[in-house]
């Protein structure tokens, strides 16, 4: 599953944009006024200033080449702080088999990169900002995690993993719907609990998702 698009809220718009313009070496696409929108390998992300929420924040991770941790890990730590969690600034999932590491944008967004070793995406050279792959996770926000997953496997979306409570990610490897109970607090995130934030996510094949608080969502099928 491939995530196009995803539009997130700001109240930090040009700190944002500087960030992930000079600090990630990202390409800005667009820029309006109230808005930017930059392009991370496949995925474009819209960042819109808001004064609805008091600062709204989002998870998502970027997909690197799965041989690339270690250089990508000394490439960003030179630029940002990572997040450590019981000491440790990095992840091993097992059952995953990715390595992680976290930091923070100046929105508070939890960034994730994220090696996947079950992927064929290995490079030669060295590792840059171009050589991110693009969004492979969104978190979702909901009161019910399971009953939500339902509706999402109902339009085509499977679950990647067996479901669980807490959490359960949906999609596949190049692109996960992380569908977390709110309140649930996210790894290596200095311990912020999630919460819901209006969110849209353009999905490859399906469409434009625009999910709700009330932890209901709709679709606007993929133009032809």
């Amino acid at each position: 599953m491939i995530l196009e698009k995803l539009e997130l809220l700001t109240v930090n718009l040009q700190a944002t944009k500087t960030f992930y313009q000079d600090v990630l070496e990202l390409q800005i696409v667009e820029e309006k006024e109230n808005a930017f929108t930059v392009k991370a390998g496949a995925t474009l992300i819209r960042f819109e200033e808001t004064g609805a929420y008091d600062r709204p924040f989002y998870h998502f991770a970027l997909n690197i080449p799965e041989n690339k941790f270690r250089e990508a890990k000394k490439w960003i730590q030179s630029r940002v702080q990572l997040i450590q969690e019981e000491g440790d600034d990095e992840a091993f999932f097992t059952s995953w088999n990715a390595h992680s590491l976290y930091f923070e944008d100046p929105s508070g967004n939890i960034v994730e990169f994220i090696a996947r070793h079950n992927l064929s995406n290995a490079i030669s050279h060295c590792f840059s900002s171009a050589e991110i792959n693009g969004v492979s996770e969104i978190g979702v926000v909901v009161n019910e995690v399971i009953p939500f997953v339902r509706t999402l496997n109902e339009i085509g979306l499977p679950n990647w993993k067996e479901d669980g409570e807490g959490l359960t990610p949906v999609g596949d490897e190049r692109g996960l719907l992380i569908v977390v109970k709110k309140e649930r607090t996210w790894f290596f995130s200095n311990q912020k609990p999630a919460e819901y934030y209006p969110l849209r996510a353009y999905l490859q094949g399906i469409g434009l998702l625009t999910f709700a608080e009330d932890s209901t969502f709709t679709v606007a099928p993929e133009k032809n």
